[in-house]
């Protein structure tokens, strides 16, 4: 069996994934999990490109230390359109946020 090296690694959202399984749809014929996965996208995918690259800008752009990038992909996802509904994606990840950042949060995501 191959060794498998992994040279980097990001969090996208499924927005940006289902952009990145077009573009190799284009190229090449999807394999069995390539199209599970963009049948999944496209049911859950609800944003735009340009609506999700905005939205992670103006998030990055709080500067809230305990935000990473996985954290914010997930927000972008789940669209929590409340406090308590953001604090339960928050919590997932084990982080507190103060209660200003939190309606920052929720500005961007409109």
């Amino acid at each position: 069996m191959t060794e498998i090296e992994i040279i980097s690694e990001k969090s996208l959202t499924l927005g940006e994934v289902k952009d990145m399984v077009a573009e190799i749809k284009k190229n090449t014929e999807l394999g069995f999990r390539a199209n599970k996965t963009m049948e999944y996208v496209e049911l859950f995918a609800k944003q735009k490109s340009s609506e999700i690259t905005e939205m992670k800008k103006k998030i990055e752009e709080l500067n809230i230390i305990r935000l990473k990038e996985k954290v914010i992909a997930k927000i972008i996802d789940l669209q929590p359109t409340d406090t308590e509904s953001l604090k339960m994606v928050l919590t997932t990840e084990n982080i507190t946020v103060k209660q200003e950042d939190l309606g920052k949060i929720l500005e961007c995501l409109k």
